[in-house]
């Protein structure tokens, strides 16, 4: 096909005088750009980058605060030819540092207050203000760089449980079949607006609702975070709202929250966590729309979703994409009957190639004939409608963001007065789950405060336990293996307070 910038730009080329993003930081305009500006705006971080060095195949680290900018240097590595590396804006010095080491950047781009704390010694590394000038004084550079299907666009990091974080391969050809699939089976339509509200570290926000409305050249009201109050403020300027289930658990505690905020908006969409039944039902009665849950990944982008034309099972992730496949596999791996519960595998041309400097970790997730190994539970049913079952290696999802436990396990751990750790999540209203420690002391059980303590030293917050339980023992099998199903049933009330 082409570099993926190139086909967005075609998109939004006859419309560079429409507005693109429309910063707001509470119901009035703070900034505006137009589609030209922001392709003059990548063009010039473009020329930036390459004054840095940066050619095609090169990474490029960056870790900063959503803004248009922050867009733009996005497209702008895109636009040379790079390899877009994004981190979480929560991740510690020491997280980092880790991400830098394996991704071997050319370019390793911060916030201005992470830079000033970072090793200044590293000439990789600039403040993303700095950068700015650097474009803003750069000639733009209109040449986009020649690119193949299977060239490298992205590298995202998702943790394993083994507490090495692994960085997916994203390809050109990966991240266009899926935008092109999205835009068309969700219907964007001229004069669709899109309310953005999720972070730009993260598939969803990235790729999912910045590439679709791209495609469409629509407008995009652009918010730094979600604000329950602000998102509902401008839900009449919006035609479509993507977000975690959280978005909506706190539209709907808004006093008076009803069909009344709702009457433009066509789409609502609800991904990276499973949204309750019961969040389903009461927004359906409350505004008269069945959001629309999907299904994805970092390692292949969108995989199943409901359909915009029909029924929108509570519950479920809906169907395919268009040439995406799917089965479900018994432990021996062999393909499981309609509506068993298995392992869900997946293959299609959203999916990655493997995951950076890691083939062995590639060869374990892959079939021979090209299926990957979601780790997900699931079934299928007679009209290939997917149901999730669970999840395998004890992820936990926390308000949209996975948190491994062996990652936290590993830092409880490490502190003086803990004997071992288990880490799992129980139901929490807000943010579907809460992460909870489960301990045994040494001797006797270590204060909350210096456990936390210890965690802020080296874990991003959204990963951090909120409820601390210690035991005599951990329930073990015969295997010496701990029950992690036992606990998460002994502490699922653990948020109910």
């Amino acid at each position: 096909m082409t570099n993926l910038f190139r086909l967005l730009r075609e998109r939004f080329e006859p419309s560079l005088d429409r507005p693109s993003l429309v910063v707001r930081a509470g119901c009035g305009a703070s900034a505006e750009w137009t589609c030209g500006e922001l392709d003059q705006a990548s063009a010039r971080f473009g020329a930036a980058l390459r004054g840095r060095g940066v050619e095609p195949g090169d990474r490029v680290v960056v870790q900063a605060p959503k803004s248009i900018e922050a867009v733009a240097l996005y497209l702008g590595v895109l636009r040379c030819g790079g390899v877009y590396v994004p981190l979480n804006t929560a991740y510690t010095e020491r997280e980092v540092d880790f991400f830098v080491g394996d991704a071997s950047p050319r370019v390793v781009v911060r916030g201005a207050v992470a830079a000033d704390s970072s090793d200044g010694g590293d000439p990789r590394t600039v403040d993303v203000d700095r950068l700015w000038r650097e474009a803003r004084a750069a000639p733009a550079e209109p040449a986009i760089e020649p690119r193949d299907d299977d060239d490298l666009a992205a590298i995202c990091y998702t943790s394993g449980t083994t507490g090495r974080s692994k960085g997916a391969m994203i390809t050109h050809g990966n991240l266009i079949s899926n935008a092109l699939a999205l835009h068309e089976i969700w219907g964007f339509e001229p004069g669709d607006v899109l309310l953005h509200a999720l972070p730009i570290f993260h598939v969803h926000g990235l790729f999912v609702a910045l590439h679709t409305a791209f495609l469409n050249a629509s407008k995009i009201l652009f918010l730094p975070a979600f604000d329950a109050g602000v998102v509902r403020g401008l839900l009449p300027e919006a035609t479509v709202l993507m977000g975690v289930p959280t978005f909506y658990s706190r539209l709907l505690a808004e006093p008076g929250f009803g069909s009344a905020d709702c009457e433009r908006i066509r789409l609502f969409v609800s991904g990276s966590a499973p949204l309750t039944e019961a969040v389903f039902g009461e927004f359906e009665a409350r505004t008269g729309h069945r959001i629309l849950e999907r299904y994805g990944m970092t390692e292949a982008g969108m995989i199943t979703s409901n359909p915009l034309r029909g029924e929108r099972v509570a519950g479920t992730v809906g169907f395919p994409l268009p040439d995406v496949e799917v089965r479900v596999a018994g432990e021996d791996g062999a393909e499981l009957p309609v509506a068993e519960v298995g392992t869900l595998e997946i293959r299609g041309p959203n999916l990655f190639p493997g995951y950076w400097r890691l083939p062995e970790k590639t060869a374990e997730a892959m079939r021979d004939d090209g299926f990957f190994v979601t780790g997900d539970l699931a079934s299928v049913d007679g009209e290939g409608r997917v149901t999730l079952a669970g999840r395998g290696k004890d992820l936990i999802i926390a308000g949209g963001f996975n948190v491994y436990p062996k990652e936290v396990e590993d830092r409880l751990d490490e502190v003086a007065g803990v004997a071992e750790s288990a880490v799992i999540g129980a139901p929490h209203a807000d943010l579907g789950e809460g992460v909870v420690a489960v301990l045994v002391a040494e001797q006797a059980p270590v204060g909350d405060d210096t456990l936390r303590f210890a965690l802020d030293a080296g874990l991003a917050r959204f990963k951090h336990p909120r409820r601390f339980y210690w035991v005599e023992e951990l329930p073990r099998n015969a295997m010496g293996k701990v029950q992690k199903n036992v606990l998460r049933e002994r502490y699922r009330d653990a948020y109910d307070d």
